[in-house]
């Protein structure tokens, strides 16, 4: 055997050796272990017995959003429970992933009028990000008390954003202030609004939510 053919077969003998032990492992470890390079620590917060993740790709006027705070708030009305007994993690990813941003960035690079976003409760153009700062001027009315991402964490809720979606809001940046891809990324994570927690990817994050047990829904 050669030494090149033996060294490719070792390769896949420890590939699958590896393999087979991420298997085998213990979910929170795996999440721990990962906590080094990415912040996986939402992991340990999902414990309650009814729990589940909203992906939400879409835009769609901020519905996504309200589709996560609705079913956990609806749940615990229909069954009795409390709303902090029940674990609803949100993920903005693909398109969505300019819900994760503040208003300085929806307002300066033109995210409501080049998207056509509506405001979800008035039916009017939205030049802001429709899910946060809800107050004063902008606050929801009576019924919708409580539909706004930063309420949802409040409440408990876990946001998580996608990484690789965001170079899309670091290319607009650096496009549109003319600076480096690095000062652009700068910019751009400072302009995330607070408590939204990045991830490596959407789609990553929902496959990791549903190892820890959070059945799996498509929001938007």
């Amino acid at each position: 055997m050669t030494t090149g053919r033996r060294t490719f077969l070792e390769s896949l003998a420890a590939g699958a050796a590896g393999l087979a032990a991420m298997e085998l492992a213990d979910p929170r470890a795996m999440a721990a272990q990962a906590a080094g390079h990415w912040d996986m620590s939402w992991t340990t917060r999902l414990r309650a017995k009814r729990r589940a993740v909203m992906d939400v790709p879409e835009i769609e006027d901020g519905y996504g959003v309200w589709r996560a705070i609705v079913w956990r708030r609806q749940y615990a009305q229909v069954f009795g429970m409390e709303e902090t007994a029940i674990n609803s993690v949100l993920i903005l990813r693909h398109n969505a992933i300019v819900l994760a941003m503040n208003n300085a960035f929806w307002e300066r690079y033109g995210i409501g009028q080049e998207k056509g976003v509506k405001d979800p409760a008035t039916g009017e153009p939205s030049p802001r990000n429709p899910v946060i700062e809800r107050t004063g001027a902008n606050a929801l009315p009576q019924q919708f008390t409580g539909f706004t991402i930063e309420e949802f964490l409040a409440g408990g809720g876990i946001v998580l954003g996608c990484a690789l979606a965001l170079q899309l809001c670091v290319s607009r940046i650096a496009t549109a202030d003319k600076v480096s891809m690095e000062e652009a990324s700068r910019r751009a994570r400072s302009m995330v609004v607070p408590g939204v927690i990045m991830q490596p990817s959407g789609v990553l994050a929902a496959v990791v939510a549903q190892d820890f047990g959070c059945r799996y829904v498509r929001a938007s």
